[in-house]
């Protein structure tokens, strides 16, 4: 297997049903482990909380996340963002109409001054997405 580079997003708690909405924006095979799941071993508190989730769309995205460990601090939404891209306007419409929804539009998805069309927005976890749709002339 080559390397890869992929997001890994840390949650307050709520990585279960983050993982389980990117599944619904992205589609694929979503597998969660929680801390429970390796034994009696779980933190107190741990045990149903996302030790590992790794989410795999047939788009070729690999997306990860878990909830924060133990003993660190959460800084939601200001250490990551997410960048989607592409030639598929259709497809990045349809992420984006997804992300933003009950989210936060920083910069509507519009045609932009370097010709692309581009968005950026904040969604209902806290995580910023940018789409930017390819429309530059070769």
């Amino acid at each position: 297997m080559a390397s890869r580079l992929n997001p890994y997003i840390s949650f307050a708690g709520d990585a279960k049903q983050a993982m389980e909405f990117y599944e619904q924006v992205f589609g694929g095979t979503l597998a969660v482990h929680t801390y429970g799941d390796f034994g009696s071993e779980a933190p107190p508190g741990y045990a149903d909380k996302i030790m590992h989730g790794m989410l795999e769309t047939p788009s070729g995205f690999t997306l990860m996340g878990a909830d924060n460990p133990p003993g660190t601090q959460h800084e939601p939404g200001n250490n990551i963002a997410v960048s989607l891209s592409g030639d598929d306007a259709d497809e990045l419409r349809g992420y984006w109409e997804k992300l933003s929804g009950g989210g936060t539009v920083s910069v509507p998805l519009e045609k932009q001054m370097w010709g692309d069309v581009f968005g950026m927005c904040t969604d209902k976890f806290g995580i910023t997405w940018m789409v930017n749709v390819n429309e530059r002339q070769s």
